[in-house]
């Protein structure tokens, strides 16, 4: 049999006085993943376990059977693999956002607007950086979906023991980024990231791309904003630690990332942007072609937007992404009779909060032979009713592997 994890990335929320005190879910129009609760055995998930707070990248990790604190080193080494960089051991990489700084140094912009398109031009120029008390140290940068970015730094007596450069909240300058130990590996990594970022400005605040936004009133991309450090881990491929065939469809670098360093086949697509106006037809169907016509036995597919709009506090943003998922992606998915799905979030990502939480996010699977339960409705509330009951992230391979007939009995 084959099997499918979906994650619709952040979608998981906490009621709301606009929707009658329902969560978006609760309160959007879903008859498509209704059925699908109807149809199959529902519950709630905590992706690593009760109150702990999961970022997307513990949270994959843990869906995907590795344990996080033990694979986990920051998320840059995740994104830049996901974006096509090929990380060796030694390299500290970075996520990075494309951030918008005025001439003051303060950032108006943590996003710079989402930008979309010119990224890879900014980042052309960008990787002509050489620092003139690091020559040694080769600076790769790499552009990524909307306004993210990825850093690695290769070269002798580095460290991915460095805060943060990310202010969280406009209207701050960058953190100055620090040392987290006392190792001389780590003073020098810091001091190179704070020469970095301000010398970024210096390069790309001109760029044409940037010059062009300001004069459409968009806030330029115009400073490199790094965070979320790591080292290069070595995990077993999951292939061979479940004796499947796997790929993963996913819209952001970290995700694709995140499967890359499990060994999973990566399918790209064309026009998705992470973000609530991506293309979800395309996301279908290629979700459909695989499914169908590859030799891939196990998916790993995430859908982002839902993320996107409680991140930036926007509910009837978060709710309309919802209802389209369900219109042009649930309702076709949902008539794969001989394919486990498995549907949840890796996360809750909270309107009120606007970041992630500790809340457990709601299960479906659906497939042949599961027990169904007496759940009608796909929500956060009715799935905590079901039959699967409330399980964790790092129970879902073996859940998945029973169903697929891929387990092997424990004992005699």
């Amino acid at each position: 049999m084959k099997g499918l994890v979906l994650i619709m990335d952040g979608m998981g929320d906490r009621p709301l006085k606009e929707f009658n005190n329902q969560t978006p879910l609760e309160a959007a129009n879903t008859p498509n993943m209704d059925q699908m609760a109807r149809e199959g055995i529902n519950g709630i998930m905590d992706s690593i376990a009760p109150g702990i707070i999961p970022g997307s990248d513990t949270a994959h990790i843990s869906i995907l059977g590795y344990n996080p604190y033990e694979v986990y080193t920051g998320r840059g080494p995740f994104e830049a693999s996901g974006v096509g960089v090929d990380v060796i051991p030694g390299d500290i990489a970075f996520r990075c956002n494309f951030s918008t700084s005025d001439e003051n140094g303060i950032i108006t912009d943590r996003r710079a607007g989402r930008i979309r398109d010119g990224t890879k031009d900014i980042v052309e120029v960008l990787n002509t950086m050489v620092l003139e008390d690091y020559p040694d140290i080769k600076i790769i940068f790499k552009e990524s979906t909307g306004h993210r970015a990825v850093l690695v730094l290769r070269g002798e007596g580095l460290s991915d023991k460095v805060s943060d450069a990310d202010p969280k909240v406009e209207g701050n300058k960058p953190k100055e980024v620090e040392a987290l130990d006392a190792s001389p590996e780590a003073k020098k990594t810091a001091d190179i990231l704070n020469k970095l970022v301000v010398k970024s400005y210096e390069m790309v605040k001109d760029h044409p791309i940037n010059l062009e936004r300001m004069e459409n009133n968009e806030p330029p991309a115009n400073i490199i904003i790094p965070r979320g450090a790591g080292a290069v881990p070595v995990v077993e491929a999951i292939n061979d630690k479940y004796e499947i065939n796997s790929a993963c469809i996913a819209e952001t670098g970290l995700i694709m990332g995140i499967a890359r360093f499990a060994g999973m086949d990566i399918i790209e697509m064309e026009d998705v942007t992470g973000g609530v106006d991506t293309n979800l037809d395309n996301i279908r169907d290629t979700i459909l072609d695989q499914v169908k016509n590859s030799e891939h036995d196990f998916f790993l597919i995430n859908i982002d937007g839902a993320d996107e709009a409680g991140h930036d506090g926007n509910a009837r943003e978060k709710l309309e992404f919802i209802e389209k998922v369900d219109r042009v992606v649930m309702s076709e998915l949902k008539k794969l009779d001989d394919v486990y799905i498995f549907l949840t979030a890796d996360h809750s990502t909270p309107i009120s909060v606007m970041n992630h939480s500790g809340d457990p996010v709601p299960v479906i699977i659906k497939g042949p032979e599961v027990r169904v339960d007496d759940v009608e409705k796909f929500s956060e509330v009715d799935a905590a009713k079901g039959g699967l009951c409330r399980i964790r992230g790092s129970d879902v391979m073996n859940i998945m592997m029973d169903l697929m007939n891929y387990s092997h009995k424990f004992g005699a």
